[in-house]
């Protein structure tokens, strides 16, 4: 019941003629064959685009196989589409079955309702989102579920669950590396709040033995586990797990005196030797250091000084307050409670819980793709805060709810520790104290929390489906905007134009564009792009960003180097679209200068007071760069509206400064309807060396010839004979 709450929102996208979305995925398309094929591949590169995403075919792949094995005959473009919609029903019953576990089933039921419809999730579970992240988070949740079983049971059985659930999620997604810190800071805690049992050391020891081989079966992580920083404190852990479980075995058969000696040695002795062994292989270079998109989690401002190319990217921008309701509306101020909840009825399962909502609130406000794992532990701790106000408002004077079922865990607290036996009165106090506190409530209040309760509900629907309808159920390559009126319309121009590359272009042609559009050009337009989303080739992008924010000399000299037939961009200056590649220049301005300092500066680009400006007060060298010319090319011309002056731009809200614009080496090849896409074809360079030609100057014919001077005209032939009256012809001598 509760996958089905969220599935009328999920299938929005279906509007859209069943076609996968985004800017990130279109290789989908691409991917059909071979899927297909059934060709279950680590990664399907091909000539004009590059991509990872193993575990995303093969898990489209399989159900497509299953389905016609079963006489069930479906389209694999079908399965791609809804594909992440049914991942999202098997999400929210992962959460049941996780939140079931820490608190009751009440609660689950609650948090498999809030994640079925919870915008911070459904923007990549709607129909269409062929991308990582919608089968990721369903392997995130698993993986937790089967964890705290493991801890709570010390079964094998559980903690191979876990192990094969973790291998799934490495395979899907780079975020794995998100569980294998998480599990180990768990487990450290609990060791520090001495709550060692053997039922953890069974569960970590095999977890991490077995999930590192697996993992390590994944062709792009190979030996990153064992060589990386991101991976070491999983090692540490895992070494002083061993360490604390001797020393336990030995605490039974020394006397204290001689334990707490051997303690204090080997804990010393064993810290240095680990503390050495570190430094050594990360200074011989055996453990790599932490990559710049990790780093940067620690070190905010690390990616936009030393790998501008990481912070360039949208989803890697802070999270914004408006960002955090927006996309968790109601939950965002209830799942504090549930929070303060679980610390206050504290055991095993429930420190994992609180780790994992402090260490995502943290990573969610520094970047804001990490607002997709901070969604599911806010469903489950608000689904908790709910649920235990319900019960508190709900629950019948004469016959009280039972509190949540003790687990293994709780037994072992009683039993390792006397002290709810000690101050057995006090705990009888503090029952009496609440039931009193309880007989002051009469049922108008009652009646009164419990529609609040339902009102915040109610809103929170209404939010998550407007949210829903508007943000997340249009395509990127489709844009729609809406009048006056509530009418709609759409904006067609990134299709329009990767048709008109498909069908006016070489084959073997190949476009120069900002990396952002490679996917889309590679997997729509079926053309070679430059550069793409996988962003792996820094040199090649700032060589790009380069020819950009050159002149258009320079930047022809880097595209004949390149061998470029045509180049892309987009301008939104028309219709007023943010988005465009104006925006984004001062990125590749930055990222160009990484690579080539001496070339590129980025204060070149800047007004002497700081400002960057398209109009006449904009800095020349901005002026005159090429991606200034292709985006402003002919705008000078055309005059949007009667109380703006001719070429205004609309999204930066200023005059051109430079309407005069003439390319030399490129040509203008095609403009889409709202002016949205631009696409000029490079000239190719003539095959003959040129001459200067230089003006004559012609000076005016004389209508009189004087013998003085006809004999400096041109044409005058000199030594030529002379002839005189009455005397003898003779020739000069010369």
């Amino acid at each position: 019941m509760h996958s089905l709450q969220g599935g009328e929102m999920e299938m929005r996208g279906v509007g859209w003629v069943g076609q996968v979305s985004g800017l990130d995925i279109c290789f989908c398309r691409r991917s059909e064959r071979p899927l297909q094929c059934l060709a279950f591949i680590a990664g399907h590169p091909g000539k004009s685009v590059w991509c990872m995403a193993g575990c995303l075919m093969v898990t489209a792949g399989l159900i497509h196989y299953v389905l016609n094995l079963l006489h069930v005959t479906v389209h694999i473009r079908d399965v791609c589409v809804f594909l992440a919609p049914i991942f999202s029903g098997l999400t929210s019953i992962s959460t049941f079955l996780l939140t079931r576990e820490l608190w009751n089933q009440g609660a689950g039921l609650l948090a498999a309702c809030f994640i079925a419809i919870v915008p911070g999730y459904i923007s990549r579970s709607v129909a269409g989102s062929f991308d990582n992240e919608g089968i990721a988070i369903f392997a995130l949740q698993f993986t937790y579920y089967l964890w705290v079983k493991s801890v709570k049971t010390g079964s094998v059985f559980w903690t191979i669950g876990c192990c094969l659930s973790y291998f799934y999620m490495v395979s899907a997604w780079g975020g794995y590396v998100f569980i294998i810190n998480l599990i180990p800071l768990h487990v450290f805690v609990l060791l520090l709040m001495q709550r060692y049992s053997r039922r953890l050391y069974i569960a970590y020891s095999t977890f991490y033995i077995v999930g590192l081989v697996l993992s390590m079966q994944i062709p792009f992580v190979g030996f990153q586990p064992i060589r990386t920083s991101e991976h070491m404190a999983a090692a540490g852990v895992f070494a002083l797990l061993q360490a604390y479980a001797f020393l336990q075995y030995l605490k039974d058969r020394l006397t204290r005196q001689e334990f707490q000696t051997l303690f204090f040695l080997g804990v010393s002795l064993a810290a240095g030797a680990v503390f050495l062994t570190v430094i050594y292989l990360t200074y011989t270079g055996y453990i790599a250091p932490w990559s710049g998109r990790f780093y940067s989690l620690w070190d905010t401002g690390y990616a936009k000084i030393h790998i501008p190319i990481i912070a360039s990217v949208s989803e890697h921008q802070p999270t914004t307050w408006v960002s955090f309701f927006f996309d968790l509306h109601i939950l965002v101020c209830t799942f504090p409670a549930g929070l303060w909840f679980c610390i206050k009825n504290i055991n095993d399962e429930r420190v994992f819980v609180a780790l994992y909502a402090i260490s995502a609130v943290y990573f969610a406000g520094v970047m804001v793709r990490l607002m997709l794992t901070l969604t599911p532990v806010v469903c489950m701790l608000s689904a908790i805060a709910f649920s235990s106000v319900f019960e508190h408002y709900l629950g019948d004077d004469t016959k009280r709810e039972s509190p949540p079922a003790e687990d293994s865990s709780d037994e072992d607290d009683r039993k390792n520790s006397g002290n709810l036996y000690d101050k057995a009165g006090k705990v009888r106090k503090h029952v009496s104290e609440q039931e009193k506190a309880e007989e002051g409530l009469g049922p108008n209040i009652k009646s009164i929390v419990t529609m609040l309760m339902l009102m915040l509900l109610m809103m929170f629907a209404v939010h998550c489906t407007w949210v829903t309808s508007n943000a997340y159920s249009s395509p990127s390559v489709v844009l729609a905007s809406y009048n006056h009126d509530g009418s709609r319309n759409i904006l067609d121009d990134f299709r329009e134009a990767y048709y008109w590359l498909r069908q006016n272009t070489d084959e073997h042609a190949r476009v120069m564009s900002w990396w952002d559009y490679g996917y889309q050009i590679a997997g729509m337009a079926n053309r070679t792009t430059l550069v793409d989303n996988n962003t792996w080739n820094n040199s090649h992008i700032a060589l790009v960003g380069k020819a950009m924010s050159s002149n258009e000399s320079a930047a022809y000299e880097i595209m004949k180097s390149l061998d470029v037939d045509y180049v892309l961009i987009i301008f939104g200056g028309v219709i007023g679209y943010s988005g465009d590649d104006i925006n984004k220049f001062l990125w590749m301005v930055r990222i160009a200068e990484g690579e080539h300092p001496k070339d590129i500066r980025e204060s070149d680009y800047f007004t002497p007071q700081g400002e960057f400006r398209v109009d006449k007060a904009g800095s020349p060298t901005l002026l005159n760069c090429l991606m200034y010319k292709m985006s402003y090319y002919r705008f000078g011309e055309m005059q949007l509206d009667f109380r703006t002056p001719p070429g205004f731009d609309r999204t930066r809200n200023a005059e051109i400064g430079n309407k005069d614009i003439h390319l030399k080496h490129l040509e203008e090849a095609f403009t889409s309807e709202h002016w949205l896409v631009r696409i000029y074809r490079v000239k190719k360079p003539e095959n003959r060396q040129g001459l200067d030609h230089k003006p004559r100057n012609l000076s005016q014919k004389q209508k009189y010839i004087s013998k003085k001077t006809s004999k400096k005209k041109r044409g005058y032939v000199k030594n030529k004979l002379v002839m005189k009256r009455g005397k003898r012809a003779n020739r000069k001598s010369v």
